[in-house]
């Protein structure tokens, strides 16, 4: 059981603690800096924020003494763009940069690799540390795949990767996501890369090429602890599952109020659960009929319970982002921030929720502290 969770937000990075009267806001860091993601690095007791200052651009800062204080650590850099390199267009004809424009997936390597980590970003690349954040490397084969310039941006204006799955088993073996550009997956570390999205459908493109694997578009990737063949997908026109390691993808259709959304979470014991928060797609993207729900299954979605106690069922615009849905290691306890500034938890599994802020700014992510 996690006592202790870390809320990333427009204006700051807030960090949650379990005391004797239960949960509270125990301290504020950064406040008033854009914070996109927050790690807590088991393996070292580090906890790693990312920043993203607009003007000043991304920066990274790892703390200690569990955020009481900060160091700034070197952000992930691009290398120069090679003289007389013609880019391929994507499918929205805009070429992508090769500059950091946010950290969107931070993740600690496995157990036996003491100071790896592993960054996804926007415009695309995968970063990977081996000192523990000192230093960064472009990840090359899979920057240079020609098929990774055909990726294309969802909601953000380029594409970028939001989802590293390190499988527990082998930490050589590691899967991303790609908005939009499906799931990849390396078995060797990063040397070599295959698309793993067979069965995957993008309804926003040509009836043609729906089923192509290089144009989907998961919201977030995630992947079953203790069965790491088991992986969930929240995808942009609904919810997919993978019970073979990702070999093929399953869609999951007739989910009440909506299959839409960005954050998913699966129970790290048990495969066949799994928590969305559904919302109205597209350019609406609000809680369906203002009733912010949480949609969970125990069935490996062959049902789904849409779970409101504690959570406010008229006149509610909060729409909770890819990261900002998290279950604890118990799979008992979690926790939702929205954009409108919300955050709630849930003690048992999500069949109950209590509201523990109401004003805080827009949440981004939401991340306890594991033990592995």
């Amino acid at each position: 059981m996690s006592n202790r969770c870390f809320v990333s937000t427009r204006k700051g990075l807030f960090t949650l603690e379990r005391g004797a009267a239960g949960w509270r806001v125990a301290r504020a860091s950064f406040v008033g800096d854009n914070c996109t993601l927050a790690l807590p690095d088991p393996r070292s007791g580090h906890l790693i924020a990312a920043l993203n200052h607009g003007h000043f651009g991304v920066k990274l800062h790892r703390s200690h003494d569990g955020g009481s204080t900060w160091t700034e650590i070197p952000a992930p850099k691009y290398p120069e763009k090679p003289a007389g390199y013609v880019p391929k267009l994507p499918v929205e004809g805009t070429p992508v940069d090769w500059a950091l424009k946010l950290v969107w997936a931070l993740e600690p390597g496995g157990p036996n690799e003491p100071g790896v980590l592993w960054c996804g970003t926007l415009p695309g690349g995968l970063f990977r540390s081996e000192d523990g954040g000192d230093s960064w490397e472009l990840n090359r084969p899979l920057w240079d795949d020609p098929r990774r310039e055909q990726w294309f941006g969802g909601g953000a204006d380029q594409p970028g990767i939001h989802s590293i799955c390190v499988d527990p088993r082998d930490a050589r073996h590691v899967k991303v996501g790609v908005s939009c550009g499906g799931v990849w997956t390396t078995r060797d570390g990063g040397g070599h890369w295959e698309i793993t999205a067979k069965g995957m459908r993008a309804e926003f493109m040509p009836a043609e090429k729906q089923f192509e694997e290089n144009v989907q578009d998961p919201h977030l990737v995630v992947q079953c602890r203790s069965n790491p063949d088991v992986l969930w997908v929240q995808h942009h026109n609904g919810i997919f599952r993978s019970t073979d390691d990702a070999a093929s993808w399953t869609e999951i259709t007739g989910v009440k109020p909506s299959a839409f959304g960005f954050a998913v979470a699966v129970h790290p014991a048990n495969p066949d659960v799994a928590w969305f928060v559904p919302g109205v797609s597209d350019e609406k993207r609000y809680p369906v009929d203002g009733r912010v729900v949480v949609n969970r299954t125990q069935d490996g979605g062959k049902t789904f319970e849409t779970l409101t106690r504690g959570l406010p069922q008229a006149h509610a615009y909060d729409l909770a982002y890819r990261h900002a849905l998290d279950v604890d290691e118990s799979g008992q306890t979690l926790a939702f921030g929205s954009t409108t500034g919300s955050l709630w938890i849930s003690e048992d599994s999500g069949d109950s929720w209590d509201t523990l802020a109401s004003n805080l700014p827009p949440v981004y992510a939401v991340r306890f502290e594991k033990q592995t």
